[in-house]
């Protein structure tokens, strides 16, 4: 499992990154980002809904009332034109990030 302080600060890349394949609600969010993950990250739903409502109110995603096939009501979400431009910069700090981090890790652990 990964921890969740290595992710913090990327949920909003995952959110984005899922709602650009289409619209989604909060629970199937969920349940992809452990499927991509291969089960290696999960996250809490507290954390996830925070994520959500905080995207929602930069203007990165919006909300709307829909059903499922079971008629349940649901809140679906849908990506923003200005939460397509937000995913892109957070790919781009995603990768400094990472180029950065990786000139720490050693080959060899002694």
């Amino acid at each position: 499992m990964v921890s969740s302080d290595g992710i913090r600060g990327y949920h909003d890349l995952m959110i984005l990154g899922i709602l650009l394949d289409g619209d989604s609600y909060g629970y199937e969010i969920s349940k992809e980002i452990t499927a991509r993950t291969g089960g290696r990250y999960q996250v809490k739903e507290t954390t996830l809904y925070s994520a959500m409502n905080r995207l929602e109110k930069q203007g990165c995603i919006a909300s709307y009332s829909g059903t499922q096939s079971k008629g349940k009501p649901r809140t679906y979400f849908t990506l923003t034109p200005y939460g397509r431009e937000y995913y892109r910069e957070k790919c781009s700090e995603w990768t400094l990030t990472s180029q950065i981090v990786q000139q720490f890790m050693k080959e060899e652990i002694e």
